[in-house]
C-alpha cells in the first residue's frame, strides 16, 4: 500500500524492500535501516481507521482491525503546575473522555499494528517478540484479534502485564523465562526460539515498522500543534520511540511546512538502570563495561520495568547516541519514588493514571525544566507512552494471560525451540 525504499543510515544506500528486512544485505558492518518514503509530505489519510490514518509514512501493505492513534492536546493543568506554557500531551492509553481507546493502554500498539501490517502471514512461519510486558500485551492482543501466529517471551516475573480484554486466540503462545530473569533474558530466548526456521525475529529495533509506528506519536502532535516541537520528553528503555520520532522529525524537514528546526530530545531513564545515562554523561558512544549480574539486579529494582533493557540500540549507526548527538539532545534520569510523585502530579492535574515509565519521562522533564535546561515559553511535547489501566479495568474485565510454557533461556537451543515448536 505504501510506496518506500530501504537507506542505510551508514553508508547512505538506498535499496528495495525484498521481504522482511532488518538490515542492508550488502552491508559489511552492522548499521540501522531507514524508510525513505516516496511521499515526501506528511498528510493525515482519514478515509482510513485508527492508527492507519498515518499509514502515508507507514512501511506497510494492508491494515488490520481494531487500532487506536495516539492523542495530543494542549495541557492547561499540568502545564499550569509547572509554569509551562506550550506544553502539549501526546497520550498513547485508555482515555474515552480525551478520545483515546487503545485497550491495552501503551503505545506498543503502534509497534505492533505498523509490525503485523508489513507482512501478509507465511504458511508455517511464526513471529517471535521479545518484551519485558507493555510490547508483549500489545502484539499479542494484535495478534490474536488478526489470526497472526505469535510466540511472546518474557520474563516470569512481569506475567502480570499480561492481562487483556479477552482471552487469547490459540495462535498466540507465551513464553517465559524463570523468575528472576530479564528483559534481555527474555531477549536471548527469542533469539535461540529463532534458529528454528519455523520462527522468526520481529526485529525489535531494526524493523523499520517498529520504528515509524511509534513515530505516529510526534505525527500526532504535529497535527494538533501545526509545528514541530522545541523540545521532547520520554522514557526509555531501549531508545527506540525516541530514534523514532528523531527520524520522523527528519522527514518533516523534507516537508518543509511544519518548521525548521529538530526538536531537542531529552529522554530518561529509571534509576538505578541507567546504561544510556551513564555512557552518555560520558560522553561514550559504546555503552560502559558492565556485570551481567550486576545490571540484572538493577532491572529488578526499577518500576518501570519496561525500561530495562541491558542492549539498546544506542551505540549502533542510526541509534540512539546518534539521535541526542544530531539533536543537541540530553539524558536524565529519575528514580521511583519520583516516578511515583510524578503519576501522582498527572493524576491530581490531568485526571488519569499514567505508568511508572510516563512517571520517569514526567520527571526528567521537571528536571530539564528546574535546571533551566528548556525554555518555559517553547513548544514542549511530553510523550505519555502508557496510561488509564485503571481507568480501563473499571469499566471491563480482564483475562490473565498464563505462560504455555517456562524455559530458562540458558537451556540447550535445539531443546528450546523444539519445546516451542511443539506449541503449535
Amino acid at each position: 500500500m505504501t510506496s518506500y525504499k530501504l537507506q542505510n543510515i551508514s553508508t547512505g544506500r538506498i535499496f528495495d524492500d525484498t521481504g522482511w528486512l532488518l538490515a542492508d544485505p550488502e552491508a559489511s558492518e552492522p548499521s540501522l535501516v531507514r524508510a525513505v518514503y516516496q511521499n515526501k509530505q506528511f498528510t493525515l489519510d482519514n478515509n482510513k481507521d485508527g492508527f492507519y490514518k498515518f499509514s502515508n509514512w507507514l512501511p506497510i501493505c494492508r491494515t488490520l482491525e481494531n487500532s487506536a492513534p495516539t492523542v495530543t492536546y494542549k495541557s492547561t493543568e499540568l502545564a499550569k503546575a509547572l509554569g509551562l506554557s506550550n506544553l502539549y500531551i501526546s497520550f498513547s492509553g485508555y482515555w474515552p473522555e480525551k478520545g483515546a481507546k487503545m485497550t491495552t493502554c501503551s503505545f506498543k500498539e503502534t509497534e505492533a499494528y505498523s509490525v503485523c501490517a508489513r507482512f501478509i502471514p507465511e504458511k508455517d512461519r511464526i513471529m517471535v517478540v521479545a518484551s519485558a510486558g507493555n510490547t508483549a500485551r500489545a502484539f499479542a492482543r494484535v495478534c490474536s484479534e488478526n489470526s497472526i501466529p505469535l510466540v511472546v517471551c518474557i520474563p516470569e516475573d512481569n506475567i502480570d502485564a499480561l492481562w487483556f480484554e479477552k482471552p487469547l486466540a490459540k495462535c498466540v503462545k507465551i513464553v517465559c523465562t524463570p523468575k528472576k530473569t530479564d528483559y534481555f533474558d527474555a531477549i536471548d530466548l527469542a533469539n535461540k526460539i529463532c534458529k528454528s526456521p519455523r520462527f522468526f525475529e520481529e526485529g525489535g529495533a531494526k524493523n523499520v515498522a517498529r520504528r515509524d509506528g511509534m513515530a505516529t506519536t510526534l505525527l500526532s502532535a504535529v497535527s494538533v500543534i501545526g509545528k514541530i516541537p522545541d523540545y521532547y520528553f520520554q522514557a526509555i528503555g531501549s531508545g527506540t520511540g525516541t530514534i523514532a520520532v528523531w527520524e520522523a522529525n527528519l522527514r518533516l524537514l523534507e516537508d518543509g511546512r511544519f518548521g525548521n528546526h529538530k526538536m531537542r530530545l531529552i529522554p530518561s531513564q529509571n534509576y538505578p538502570f541507567t546504561p544510556m545515562y551513564d555512557a552518555w554523561k560520558a560522553g561514550s558512544r559504546a555503552l560502559l563495561p558492565f556485570n551481567d549480574d550486576e545490571a540484572r539486579d538493577k532491572a529488578l529494582q526499577i518500576k518501570a520495568k519496561v525500561l530495562s533493557n541491558r542492549r539498546p540500540p544506542y551505540s549502533i549507526p542510526g541509534g540512539l547516541f546518534d539521535a541526542l548527538t544530531d539533536t543537541n539532545g540530553d539524558i536524565e534520569y529519575a528514580n521511583n519514588q519520583e516516578s511515583e510523585e510524578a503519576c501522582d502530579l498527572f493524576r491530581k492535574t490531568e485526571g488519569i493514571d499514567i505508568y511508572h515509565a510516563s512517571g520517569i519521562a514526567i520527571a526528567g522533564m521537571i528536571k530539564s525544566i528546574n535546571s533551566g535546561k528548556v525554555d518555559k515559553d517553547k513548544v514542549i511535547m511530553l510523550n505519555i507512552t502508557g496510561g488509564g489501566e485503571e481507568r480501563f479495568k473499571s469499566t471491563h474485565n480482564v483475562a490473565l494471560g498464563k505462560p504455555d510454557l517456562i524455559i530458562d533461556n540458558r537451556t540447550d537451543v535445539k531443546e528450546i525451540y523444539t519445546a516451542v515448536e511443539k506449541l503449535f
